[in-house]
């Protein structure tokens, strides 16, 4: 029915680079911690060596087997990158070392440590460096060296692309993943020295630079980017803004096609809601004497940008500057960035159909013969992308309050337990209530962690790209 050959060998593939960044983590690495990180490179490479060469079989690859590496592919990259906090003992439980990783490659950024600055440096590292990788997406990267398997991969890349989007940077899929990697890996470059250049130390730069452009948040200090000055948070606000940009855009951008730039109906949503919402609440912080002119602008659009993103830094409690506060950053957790970006949640384009389609119907009621179809980026919305985003809307609600009654019998109080499914489903990191931007995780309970994890996966995977897995169509022999 499946082709195993293709599966074990991405898989293996993916175990062999992971090792590898496993044993990156040596240059910070001290003592004990080296001996683990080289345990956990070793064990992981063994078993990649093993997929690897696995040579039964055909190596041609179906949408049916590109969904399912993807959907493999990220548990074991999750299972395995357990290792170094597992072998480390620096996790209470492998409940707690799988949800530190599972929130790592998803770059949610929700955390069990209260205190990451007494975490060793090369397995902090490590926590930054998961983020990296699953910032762009793992299989992404694969697409972009298939060469080696001999294998094509425009099922893995439809699979794993972060939402909704028709543009293509070049019409061969791999040279757009490597393309989509250039830009990533360059502007982490440059992200890095800015932040070294701003005042962090190398060692903060390095991390911070890799889970910024990731849209991640793991930090390597307790107060998250509080812990810096001003010019380091301008910093990352511009570089959040970036990451949560449509990759194909920030192509078009580089390459000096401005006119397509702002031809994109989303991006054009994108900074005016960022700016709109950044100012209104600046002013209503002003208002409520919380905060002076200065601090009042960067705190509310850091952390505008900072949640709308997903990336989850936090400057500010902003469930302490009033109730009202709170419900609206709650609200935002169901935003999302631009499709193609690193971010996660359900991204703007398709609250854009969504409104769109709502605000035509009253059109299509008073012209019922009328044929009224949908534009973006002034091309018609086909009719099978309208329903898959509707019906992508009605699920992750639907998955929202179920999730929200799972974890609020495992003990969390509504408020707890909602602001976790919300955070955890869009891959933000900060919700409301007791898991809020000063909270971590490390109170919830191991049942609520374990079934967190599952739902951080659903959201990084677009729901679907997990949930068809358990649909028996997925599994019966096409004939």
């Amino acid at each position: 029915m499946f082709k195993i050959r293709p599966i074990t060998n991405v898989l293996g593939l993916l175990l062999m680079f992971q090792a590898g960044l496993m044993l990156s983590c040596l240059l910070f690495a001290e003592g004990d911690e080296s001996r683990t990180l080289l345990l956990s490179a070793a064990i992981t490479m063994g078993v990649g060596l093993l997929l690897f060469f696995y040579r039964i079989g055909s190596t041609t690859i179906t949408k049916r087997e590109g969904y399912l590496i993807v959907a493999l592919g990220w548990i074991v990259m999750v299972g395995f990158g357990t290792l170094p906090y597992l072998l480390s003992g620096i996790t209470g439980s492998t409940i707690d070392a799988f949800f530190e990783a599972v929130s790592g490659y998803t770059t949610t950024g929700a955390t069990i440590f209260n205190d990451v600055e007494s975490l060793p440096r090369g397995l902090l590292f490590w926590r930054s460096l998961t983020q990296w990788i699953g910032g762009m997406g793992i299989i992404v990267l694969t697409v972009a060296i298939f060469p080696l398997l001999g294998i094509g991969g425009v099922e893995l890349f439809v699979a794993e692309a972060p939402g909704p989007t028709s543009d293509k940077i070049h019409p061969r899929i791999k040279v757009t993943a490597r393309r989509l990697w250039l830009i990533y890996v360059s502007l982490t470059a440059i992200l890095i020295a800015l932040y070294k250049q701003f005042g962090m130390s190398f060692y903060d730069a390095v991390n911070h630079g890799l889970t910024t452009m990731a849209t991640g948040g793991f930090s390597t200090k307790n107060a998250s980017m509080a812990h810096f000055g001003p010019s380091i948070q301008y910093l990352a606000i511009l570089f959040m803004l970036l990451a949560g940009t449509n990759y194909t855009v920030i192509y078009f951008g580089l390459t000096g096609k401005f006119r397509r730039v702002w031809r994109s109906d989303e991006f054009r949503a994108y900074v005016t809601i960022v700016l709109l919402m950044g100012l209104a609440v600046a002013g209503l912080l002003i208002a409520h004497d919380i905060y002076a002119v200065e601090p009042a602008l960067r705190n509310s659009l850091f952390q505008i940008v900072s949640v709308i993103t997903t990336t989850g830094y936090v400057t500010a409690d902003y469930t302490a500057w009033g109730l009202g506060f709170a419900m609206f950053f709650f609200i935002l957790l169901f935003c999302g960035a631009c499709a193609g970006s690193t971010s996660g949640g359900i991204k703007l384009v398709r609250h854009i159909v969504f409104v769109k389609n709502s605000i035509l119907e009253f059109k299509r009621i008073l012209h019922p013969r009328a044929i009224i179809r949908i534009k973006i980026n002034q091309e018609i919305v086909a009719p099978r992308i309208l329903t898959h985003i509707l019906v992508f809307l009605l699920v992750y609600l639907g998955i929202f309050v179920v999730g929200t009654i799972v974890v609020s019998a495992c003990g969390m109080d509504f408020t707890s337990a909602s602001g976790a499914v919300a955070t955890s489903l869009g891959n933000v990191g900060p919700a409301i209530g007791s898991v809020g931007p000063v909270n971590t995780f490390a109170h919830v309970p191991d049942m609520a962690k374990a079934f967190l994890g599952f739902i951080m996966l659903l959201g990084r995977l677009e729901l679907f790209t997990i949930l068809v897995l358990f649909t028996p169509y997925f599994w019966k022999k096409s004939g």
